[in-house]
């Protein structure tokens, strides 16, 4: 099949499976467990309101977002003939459809492949109506655009960086894989800068916009992440504790949650300091898509380590995976696979088994530790690799030239 097969082939199957995704969330067609777009219709809908007022959402602990987030809240308003709900789920779609075209340009040329575009096309409906009743497709949409910008045009990978962690945090991520030198001062600094400027813009237009600060440290232990597999499992055995709905999620609360969380956050610090430790040590030049696949591994670990695993955190990796994948040497197919494998369990477990995993029984145990277990795979898979390839791959190639080196040197002294 040729290049522009593939191109039709992904357009083709984008637009019939985004069809059954908007019949989902239009509700025409049904899928059983909680519905998962009273998020957009409810919450959404109400933090527009509070928006409109000239606030933000300071009174409402599930507002855990920073200050860009209202952007996407408010984005709604651009199709006022729809009601907000269906014109959020037509933004959504519309930020989906910017993805599969960003990909599908950067599967052209010497070493590119389309492949990153079929793991774009095939992991969003995996996740079900949910990838289109959260913004998290806004944000993968900037993230997507930011990554492959890098290339080329460090500054705008910076600014559209910075665009993104001012919606959801996590994009600041992209940035640690950054060419050293001249590449990476100039992308840091265009996302500091950006980063500072929309801050104190966001400031000045409305108050509360750092309140999220509060809500999110205030988090617990969430009945989907890893370190919730402890108590899914404890209760069934003797823990005293149970589950509640807290800061916008279900979580557990009683005995020894306090040191889960702490625990979950100590992973979290010790994967920064692996990156960091990775970053200092990476041998420069980087290796083609080393910026994909660091943002990428890093990403991941974060996720992994969470205190909460939403199921639209798998968009994130989708996409992120995706862009690996656009170059045809790329290091990362099998995270990627792993991560596309999740995602498809990720629906099992919700919306459609989630009254297993609130009540804890075999079937929710099971597809968390299935689910749980492939994300544990795909970031010591990545992680592998990256390092490998960066670090102690080049070390070794460096090492064996300077013993080929020495022994041509040593031939050349003792020739008669």
């Amino acid at each position: 099949m040729t290049g522009t097969h593939h191109t039709r082939a992904a357009v083709a199957v984008w637009t019939l499976t985004r069809a059954v995704l908007l019949l989902c969330v239009f509700k025409v067609l049904t899928v059983p467990g909680p519905d998962v777009t009273s998020d957009v219709s409810v919450i959404y809908r109400g933090w527009y309101e509070v928006l409109g007022s000239g606030t933000y959402p300071l009174s409402d602990v599930t507002w855990q977002y920073p200050p860009g987030a209202a952007l996407a809240v408010l984005s709604p308003a651009v199709l006022p003939f729809l009601g907000y709900a269906s014109a959020f789920f037509v933004l959504a779609c519309l930020c989906d459809a910017a993805v599969l075209g960003l990909l599908l340009r950067a599967a052209t040329g010497p070493g590119r492949s389309v492949r990153g575009a079929w793991v774009w096309v095939a992991g969003v409906p995996l996740l079900g109506p949910t990838a289109y009743a959260r913004y998290d497709v806004m944000v993968t949409a900037v993230a997507v655009a930011a990554l492959l910008a890098g290339a080329g045009r460090p500054r705008l990978m910076g600014a559209l960086a910075a665009c993104g962690a001012l919606l959801k945090v996590w994009p600041a991520l992209l940035l640690v894989g950054t060419p050293p030198g001249r590449a990476t001062r100039r992308a840091w600094t265009s996302a500091a800068v950006t980063a500072a400027l929309l801050t104190a813009a966001a400031c000045a237009a409305l108050p509360g916009a750092l309140a999220f600060l509060t809500f999110q440290r205030e988090r617990g232990t969430e009945v989907e992440s890893l370190g919730a597999l402890v108590f899914q499992v404890w209760r069934h055995v003797g823990w005293e504790g149970g589950v509640q709905l807290s800061y916008g999620s279900v979580e557990f609360v009683g005995p020894y949650v306090p040191l889960v969380s702490s625990v979950a956050l100590a992973l979290s610090v010790l994967a920064l300091g692996w990156l960091l430790v990775w970053r200092l040590r990476a041998r420069a030049p980087y290796p083609a898509g080393t910026a994909f696949d660091a943002a990428f591994t890093a990403v991941l670990l974060f996720t992994t380590t969470s205190r909460v695993i939403s199921p639209q955190y798998l968009l994130w990796l989708v996409g992120l995976a995706a862009v690996c994948l656009t170059l045809r040497a790329s290091r990362m197919t099998a995270p990627a696979v792993l991560v596309v494998a999740a995602t498809g369990v990720t629906l099992l477990e919700f919306p459609l088994g989630f009254g297993h995993v609130v009540a804890g029984d075999a079937i929710g145990v099971a597809l968390l530790f299935v689910r749980n277990g492939l994300l544990v795979a795909a970031t010591l898979t990545a992680c592998r690799r990256l390092w490998r390839e960066t670090v102690s791959g080049p070390r070794r190639a460096a090492a064996a030239r300077g013993v080929s080196a020495d022994s041509a040197a040593h031939d050349r002294a003792t020739a008669p």
